[in-house]
């Protein structure tokens, strides 16, 4: 951490040092940028800062910091004991690795009676109060429709959620309320969906709460079999990801190139009735990035992706915990909203390029496609930028690379999740 921390100093005081970092990048995303590197190094140095007093026994803050998170609780708990993880795996006659794989999820795979034996080691005493029935927030509503319970069973027939295509409706639907309910307990909900500015409230949004749960699982069985660490101080990458618009299999390219820089991308169609476009959170530390394809258009899909990638890189300390579920049709956005707007804006074609062009203006496609072919960039992202600048969707409705999408992804498309006019 305190190699990191040094790093990102560096990076923030020396201009030298945070050009080789966003090289080639326009100046609105340095901006951006430099902006989540400083919230990020506040964060790494308040948690060393609790690291180093809780090793000199003042574990109070460390504790704090961890909040309900009793795996968390259980590191600190190690930590003010002054134990290395060598310590309290010779305690527990188990190897070094075991001790630091249960850290690193912090305890969320251990068996019950293993977490008991974990914490009588460390001395710390585990109690449950079951005296009063729990009314919180974060538990979702079960009491669904009819016609909920059938809108979430068909989709997740016809896209393999369930454990056996075979399953009764009955089964079906005893795992989807059991997915969810863990998922909840686990991660929480997504509890506000941030497209406006009277963000709505989505607690007990069932249909979302499915498909979030879903696109975890996908998640998770990616970050189990692979070792992800997604880098803060990385982003001279993003050129090459846009660049990548430029193909004709550029959108599964992306999905590589993301996973390569610990991003996690997880393309699940939205359960009809949905309005969401991209989604990005959390997922023990990594950021995954959930896309529907709703509109199956290449213009949409390189601006989603690169709006929720703005929400990992600027905000991975400052909202992506709690989850960002993006509706690009909405037209009121707030402030970080309207910052991952203009990130995706800018790395796409940079501002000032734009207010020179003639595609601006034009009424023909050849400026567009010149534009494009300048930026290396997929033309139907210029198309799409002018198409939405204009107000104006009927221009160019051959353009914007419709139907070129859903298909690298999904091997077949429900014809419940074809929306019209996509």
């Amino acid at each position: 951490m305190g190699i990191l921390i040094e790093q990102i100093t560096d990076a923030l005081s020396s201009e030298h040092v945070l050009k080789s970092i966003v090289d080639g990048l326009p100046s609105e995303v340095i901006d951006g940028v430099r902006r989540s590197l400083t919230v990020e190094r506040k964060e790494l140095v308040e948690s060393l800062q609790a690291y180093q007093k809780a090793q000199r026994g003042e574990a109070d803050e460390l504790k704090s910091r961890a909040g309900d998170d009793l795996g968390a609780l259980l590191v600190a708990a190690r930590v003010a004991k002054g134990w290395k993880q060598k310590e309290l795996a010779r305690r527990l006659f188990l190897p070094e690795q075991q001790v630091q794989r249960y850290e690193a999820e912090r305890y969320r795979s251990i068996s019950l009676g293993n977490l008991i034996r974990v914490a009588r080691t460390l001395g710390v005493r585990l109690t449950a109060d079951i005296s009063k029935p729990v009314h919180e927030p974060w538990l979702p509503s079960y009491e669904m429709t009819l016609t909920e319970l059938q809108k979430v069973l068909k989709h997740a027939r016809a896209h393999g959620w369930l454990d056996r295509a075979d399953q009764t409706d009955e089964s079906g639907i005893s795992q989807l309320r059991r997915t969810v309910a863990e998922h909840v307990g686990e991660y929480g909900t997504p509890s506000l969906l941030r497209t406006g500015l009277n963000v709505t409230g989505h607690t007990e949004d069932w249909l979302l709460l499915a498909w979030k749960a879903q696109v975890t699982r996908a998640a998770l069985k990616v970050t189990q079999r692979n070792r992800v660490k997604y880098r803060p101080l990385h982003v001279s990458w993003l050129n090459d990801l846009v660049q990548l618009s430029s193909l004709d299999d550029g959108p599964v390219q992306a999905r590589a190139l993301l996973f390569q820089h610990g991003i996690v991308l997880v393309t699940e169609p939205q359960i009809p009735g949905m309005k969401i476009d991209g989604a990005a959170f959390l997922v023990d530390e990594v950021p995954v990035i959930g896309m529907t394809l709703r509109l199956d258009t290449i213009d949409n899909f390189w601006f989603t992706l690169l709006h929720e990638v703005a929400h990992v890189i600027l905000h991975y300390r400052t909202g992506l915990s709690s989850g960002f579920f993006d509706d690009v049709d909405n037209p009121e956005i707030d402030e970080l909203e309207v910052e991952a707007n203009q990130f995706a804006s800018a790395i796409l074609i940079p501002d000032e390029i734009w207010r020179r062009s003639p595609a601006r203006i034009t009424k023909t496609a050849e400026p567009i496609e010149r534009l494009a072919k300048q930026l290396r960039i997929a033309p139907a992202i210029v198309f799409g930028r002018v198409r939405m600048e204009r107000q104006n969707y009927k221009l160019f409705p051959d353009k914007i690379g419709r139907g070129q999408v859903r298909k690298q992804f999904f091997s077949q498309i429900s014809e419940v999740n074809h929306e019209p006019g996509t």
